[in-house]
């Protein structure tokens, strides 16, 4: 919310947020009750223009820029060796901890999942079922089909259970400066109602 209030471009909302990351961290429980469960954060950030994927462990962090297709994300880290910025001590931390060697190719997701945090182990069966609906619409995806696919309980995706997805968010960015942008909210906290 803050990088939208403060930023023009998703590439500066990805710069405020990094800023605030490395100010004040991150944390907090996940869940309501008493059980300690944390994990960290990945986000979809975009404008008319460009897009990108932020993705956090602790303070460090990388991101990716989306250069087409399409891209999600999921509980779970996803970039692995196309980073486009990045936490400048990222790779020396993990260094320092023995999570990698120095030699062989950085790779984010390898390196930094699980560090810290909950395991999310259906995580990566839902990351790659969204993957999966999202390609088998790519380049004709609409408002509609999306919010489809944001329903998905099959795939995962709108979970429900210990663990509920809470809402859903659609938006629909036009590159002509001259249209508007339009903006879907869920009100409940099952995407399906």
């Amino acid at each position: 919310r803050l990088g939208l209030e403060r930023a023009d471009t998703a590439e500066k909302a990805l710069s405020v947020i990094v800023d605030l990351l490395e100010k004040y961290g991150q944390g907090g429980n996940c869940m309501e009750s008493s059980m300690a469960f944390t994990y960290h954060n990945s986000f979809l950030i975009a404008d008319r223009n460009e897009a990108w994927v932020l993705e956090t462990s602790g303070k460090y962090w990388a991101a990716e820029k989306v250069e087409g297709g399409v891209r999600n994300i999921s509980n779970q880290l996803s970039i692995t060796t196309k980073i486009d910025r990045e936490h400048p001590e990222l790779k020396e931390y993990a260094k320092s901890n023995g999570w990698w060697d120095g030699e062989k190719e950085f790779d984010f997701a390898a390196t930094y999942s699980y560090v810290n945090t909950a395991r999310m182990t259906t995580s990566g069966g839902r990351y790659c079922e969204g993957y999966k609906l999202l390609n088998k619409h790519k380049g004709s995806i609409t408002s509609e089909i999306m919010m489809e696919i944001l329903r998905d309980k099959e795939s995962g995706i709108n979970m429900e259970g210990g663990f509920m997805t809470t809402g859903s968010m659609v938006s629909v960015l036009p590159q002509q400066p001259n249209l508007p942008c339009i903006h879907f909210f869920t009100g409940t906290p099952d995407p399906a109602r």
